[in-house]
């Protein structure tokens, strides 16, 4: 019943969310472009299906995501879960925490996987590609980033180390493998690092960061509760780019094979790829 008093109230602040969206997309199209709208009324009841969207996924994350995510937190950092499998002795120490980060990393992978704005991207890029680009390989390579990074920013609430240095370090890494990756690639390794912080993966996450920092003795929800979705968004740039790295490698080390093997001129498979090229 309280749910069904609080639509309403939700759908009208989401209809005055959206409002912007629709002002400036409507304004452009008959002050500047003066056409009509294509199947407007198509259009309509696509936004409508949007707002109605958008509004029950806000109540999902108010009652069930957020919960959660707090929750598994809460739980994971519990004194009494820690002490039944804790790996040092004395006071706790960082190994302890080790389920916090093996969880950090599956809900990293599992929402990234079910991420719909980067299914939307994979499959671009896969038709803008000619099927050079995988689907699969790009969202299997952006959940890695995404699940490696929530792990080290989970670690760092844990020990408390300023965030800054992560960040710092990730973006080096960033650049010198931006010299060093396919040319094509390197556009969409960028963009799948902003991909990762859509509808799925930030309330999570969030959650998350939160959860920990305000379990983890001595740590801040304000200053170490959030930054978990920096680090979503820095490693899926480092793994899509290691990924394009060790797939232009391991052409290169077949195509050798090939050429070594002397089947340049022999109707092989490797002879059509080498004959490409």
């Amino acid at each position: 019943m309280q749910m069904l008093q609080e639509f309403p109230l939700l759908l009208m602040e989401t209809f005055f969310d959206i409002l912007p969206i629709a002002v400036i997309i409507f304004g452009f199209q008959f002050l500047v472009i003066r056409k009509r709208v294509k199947d407007l009324k198509k259009v309509l009841i696509g936004m409508a299906y949007v707002l109605i969207g958008i509004t029950f996924f806000l109540m999902g994350l108010e009652q069930a995501l957020f919960p959660i995510g707090r929750s598994m937190a809460e739980q994971l950092t519990n004194p009494e879960f820690l002490q039944s499998v804790r790996l040092t002795t004395g006071e706790l120490q960082w190994q302890d925490y080790y389920w916090v980060y093996i969880f950090a990393f599956a809900i990293g992978a599992g929402t990234t996987i079910a991420e719909p704005a980067l299914i939307a991207v994979a499959i671009k890029a896969n038709e803008v590609s000619g099927g050079t680009i995988g689907i699969w390989g790009l969202r299997i390579a952006v959940a890695i980033g995404v699940a490696i990074g929530l792990a080290i920013g989970s670690y760092r609430i844990v020990v408390g180390v300023p965030m800054h240095y992560f960040i710092i370090a990730g973006y080096v890494i960033v650049v010198i493998q931006t010299f060093f990756s396919p040319k094509v690639i390197i556009p969409l390794a960028y963009d799948s690092g902003g991909v990762t912080t859509s509808t799925v993966t930030v309330p999570l996450v969030a959650a998350l960061g939160l959860g920990l920092a305000e379990t983890v003795p001595g740590r801040s929800p304000l200053i170490d509760g959030f930054g978990l979705i920096a680090f979503a968004s820095l490693c899926p740039i480092i793994s899509v780019m290691a990924y394009a790295q060790l797939s232009e490698f391991k052409d290169k080390r077949y195509l050798k094979k090939c050429i070594k093997e002397d089947d340049y001129y022999r109707d092989k498979p490797c002879d059509r790829q080498n004959r490409q090229d």
